[in-house]
């Protein structure tokens, strides 16, 4: 069972530089309070829309990403968000941290199509994870990002904006992953080919929790846990997880199905789960029970999960649309799920987007 949620955005603020609106590509939803937080995977910027009345998400806001991080490429390339988390008083975020392929144009030649579908680029800003002082204005009700603030629960402390060191090829984590038995082979294929790529983010106190659509290994889907150390300079750092590695591997059998979405919820999390690769397919909300409760690195078995539902996508002549990327915690009982390319069906007037509340929580 599932409800309409209206999603209105401010035309001022909503297309990117090559015109693009915002939402037609959501990738990320997380919600604080009375505030809906989005991201467009060809932004730098990240939104905040506000319940109103009538049961909308409006009041648009648009936040840029410049004025709290310093980011690579500033920007002159997109972060391509996929997650956001929030614990204490900060809000966490994510790029995909992958590489893309070239799409062929068809009203190129056969050889200019072949060529682009070879070439393979990465962009600055991905590799990005990061936290900014993330407050609640008692006075509006709504929750506001700073670069540096007071912190409200240490008098005479600050709390400031940081992020995980990094380059525009890499990150401390892509580096490290470099190493890794399961991961390296997959760090130079592009995301939309099973390559490695970050979709999905969730925080509980000092545990961050990164979902990975890609490399899905036969069948078996990966989360990577990691906490970082800040030092004098502002810089994130990894802290060191196990004897051999600073994260830890979760491995879940979503039966070939790669993370879209990830959001604790008590001591669970719950994951929303579609292909990794760029083709229409089942995408399905599942629950992972006591994922918190567990300390080492994990092998989750499908009879391990609970599939909570699934969730409409497009197919036939809407193949490609209604792909299903972020999941909030809406309520007690219900999340909300938000969707890149959105059908024309989901786009009631100029600025304003479907999103489908669903019933899955106990």
């Amino acid at each position: 069972m599932k409800e309409d949620i209206i999603l209105r955005f401010d035309p001022e603020q909503s297309l990117n530089p090559e015109g693009k609106h915002v939402r037609d590509g959501l990738s990320t939803a997380l919600r604080t309070g009375r505030n809906l937080w989005l991201s467009c995977d060809e932004r730098t910027t990240i939104e905040r829309l506000t319940l109103t009345s009538d049961g909308s998400f409006a009041e648009h806001k648009s936040f840029d990403l410049t004025n709290y991080l310093d980011l690579p490429d500033a920007d002159n390339s997109e972060v391509d968000i996929e997650g956001m988390g929030m614990a204490g008083n900060y809000l966490w975020i994510v790029g995909s941290h992958s590489l893309k392929r070239k799409k062929p144009r068809s009203h190129d030649s056969v050889e200019d199509q072949m060529k682009r579908l070879a070439k393979v680029k990465n962009d600055p800003n991905r590799y990005l994870l990061a936290r900014i002082p993330f407050l609640l204005d008692k006075e509006s009700g709504d929750y506001v990002p700073h670069k540096t603030c007071d912190d409200p629960d240490n008098p005479g402390k600050k709390l400031r904006a940081a992020q995980l060191h990094g380059s525009s090829t890499s990150s401390i984590l892509t580096d490290v992953l470099q190493e890794d038995e399961h991961i390296a082979p997959f760090m130079h294929i592009p995301g939309k080919d099973n390559g490695f790529d970050v979709e999905g983010l969730t925080i509980s106190g000092r545990r961050i929790f990164i979902g990975l659509r890609g490399p899905v290994l036969r069948g078996w889907a990966m989360i990577l846990e990691i906490e970082t150390e800040e030092d004098e300079k502002g810089m994130l750092h990894l802290k060191q997880l196990t004897k051999k590695r600073p994260y830890k591997k979760h491995f879940l059998h979503l039966r070939g199905k790669g993370v879209r979405e990830l959001r604790v919820c008590g001591n669970d999390i719950y994951i929303l789960a579609g292909p990794t690769m760029d083709l229409d397919g089942v995408i399905a909300i599942y629950r992972w029970p006591d994922a918190l409760l567990q300390e080492g690195e994990c092998m989750v078995h499908h009879k391990e999960l609970e599939r909570l539902a699934e969730v409409p996508h497009g197919r036939g002549e809407h193949s490609g649309k209604d792909k299903a990327e972020g999941l909030a915690i809406f309520d007690d009982q219900h999340v909300l799920v938000v969707f890149d390319s959105p059908t024309d069906a989901r786009k009631p007037g100029d600025n304003a987007v479907v999103a489908d509340k669903m019933k899955v929580l106990k």
